[in-house]
């Protein structure tokens, strides 16, 4: 024998299940994303950095931030509320020697003074002659618990082979950069 609505609504306890994607929790809950933003660097530079320190700038092309946004100074970036938050960062490198790699880091700090490393990732390249640019990209991924936006912020670091390895920059698109996303609450 088939129930009916009556019957099913009559046997289910707490929120009932919503068909089109909502949630169906009745409190507690914010819907959405609160916090979204994107940052770049402008222009390219080669070698190292330990962080990148200088030439960050939010997207402005067909790009808005969700929320506040994040702050930067000097290349440490500030988180405009606690959460949990997906942090992406790389972009892409040009090579003209021999030996080809690029390391991206993604530092952290939870006391707002010693950094360490929590998300890396390198691009290499295939041994060519060393008079022939080679183009790879990286990207580093972390997911980290923002619990106290005094203390706990990122930076960013580029870890090259040599001299002769540049890291891309560019104030139209996003050649070099990070994306931060609130998933959720701490």
């Amino acid at each position: 024998m088939a129930l009916s609505k009556i019957d099913v609504a009559n046997m289910l306890t707490g929120a009932t299940p919503v068909a089109n994607g909502g949630t169906a929790l009745t409190s507690g809950f914010a819907n959405g994303i609160s916090e979204a933003d994107q940052w770049r660097v402008t222009s390219s530079f080669d070698g190292d950095a330990d962080p990148i320190a200088s030439n960050w700038e939010r997207n402005d092309l067909n790009f808005d931030k969700i929320g506040t946004g994040m702050s930067e100074s000097s290349g440490i970036f500030t988180f405009a509320s606690t959460g949990i938050y997906k942090i992406e960062f790389g972009g892409v490198s040009q090579h003209t020697a021999q030996d080809r790699w690029h390391n991206w880091h993604i530092q952290a700090t939870t006391d707002n003074s010693s950094y360490a490393l929590i998300s890396g990732t390198g691009d290499s390249g295939v041994y060519t002659e060393s008079s022939v640019s080679q183009y790879n990209s990286g990207m580093a991924t972390v997911i980290f618990d923002v619990t106290n936006v005094s203390t706990h912020k990122v930076r960013f670091r580029i870890d090259a082979n040599d001299g002769s390895s540049t890291t891309q920059g560019a104030s139209t698109y996003q050649y070099c950069g990070a994306t931060f996303i609130r998933l959720g609450d701490t």
